[in-house]
């Protein structure tokens, strides 16, 4: 794939893939068929902060867990309110990297 279209992509969806993946994701683009772009311009990736921020404020209800696509952890806080608070304040600081390694995840469907 042409360098350029590989550096705008990885500078319009970096922030949302974990920070020590994305050299290496920037190698398999370059490796890939342009016939892929059409593809991976398509991917909607969730924003780490809007994770958090759910997180914060409706993290005892799983919305965070939810709105990543990880539903079963989602439906664990649901019914036990959070962990009973504990494990929605631990969410305060494991849902940004676990929504950039859900993001990821999903690219490497793509790529493969």
């Amino acid at each position: 794939m042409d360098a350029q279209k590989v550096d705008m992509f990885i500078m319009t969806n970096g922030s949302n893939l974990p920070e020590q993946k994305v050299p290496f994701v920037r190698e398999k683009l370059l490796t890939l068929d342009d016939s892929k772009w059409a593809a991976l311009s398509t991917i909607q990736f969730k924003n780490p902060t809007t994770a958090l921020l759910l997180s914060i404020f409706l993290g005892c209800y799983g919305v965070d867990r939810f709105y990543i696509g990880n539903t079963g952890m989602g439906v664990g806080k649901l019914l036990t309110c959070g962990g009973f608070g504990i494990w929605a304040i631990i969410d305060w600081f494991l849902i940004s990297g676990s929504a950039k390694e859900q993001n990821y995840n999903k690219l490497q469907a793509y790529l493969y």
